[in-house]
């Protein structure tokens, strides 16, 4: 069933999101509805407040031809991105770390902007899948950007909070009309 994403202006865009605590039906339910609605809008990743449930869920699903993963281990070993696309998780502890490089991002919930926005290069992740199981995903490319941007919003913060002042003195027009229109 596809869900309403959640646009730029939404308060449940800022709330801090609360663990989950119960494995169910409900939440799986939950995430397969968001990977529908995922694909439906052609993103690569999708955070529960973004479909206006404030909990800490968050679904991924990044082509197997993304280039720019060429570190992933998970639980130690050596994966491939099939290995686990698509990814869905909650409850995140995350660890960037590396060099700092700016990524144009982009996001479901604020339509047609794209801003430059500087993250780790790496990140260590430990998920809870979706039947209890906890595992650590070592990675860095889109996947480890992606982990970062998902697991923004379940802290309330939205990719354009992270880019440099004149970004946001650029974007402050636009931002202002998309709140507007919430």
């Amino acid at each position: 069933m596809l869900l309403e994403i959640a646009q730029y202006g939404n308060p449940v865009l800022k709330e801090k999101c609360r663990p989950i605590e119960h494995f169910d039906d409900a939440l799986k339910s939950l995430a397969d509805n968001m990977l529908e609605t995922m694909y439906a809008a052609e993103g690569i990743g999708l955070a529960a407040p973004q479909v206006s449930v404030p909990v800490q869920l968050v679904v991924i699903d990044i082509p197997a031809e993304e280039e720019s993963v060429s570190f992933l281990q998970v639980n130690g070993e050596d994966k491939k991105l099939e290995d686990i696309m698509p990814l869905m998780f909650v409850n995140p502890v995350l660890e960037p770390y590396g060099k700092m490089h700016p990524f144009h991002e982009g996001c479901l919930s604020v339509h047609r902007i794209r801003a430059s926005v500087i993250r780790p290069d790496y990140v260590k992740a430990t998920l809870t899948l979706l039947d209890g199981t906890v595992i650590t995903v070592d990675c860095n490319g889109l996947l480890a950007r992606c982990l970062q941007h998902e697991c923004d919003h379940l802290n309330g913060i939205l990719f354009v909070e992270r880019v440099s002042s004149a970004q946001k003195i650029t974007l402050k027009n636009k931002l202002k009309r998309l709140a507007a229109g919430y």
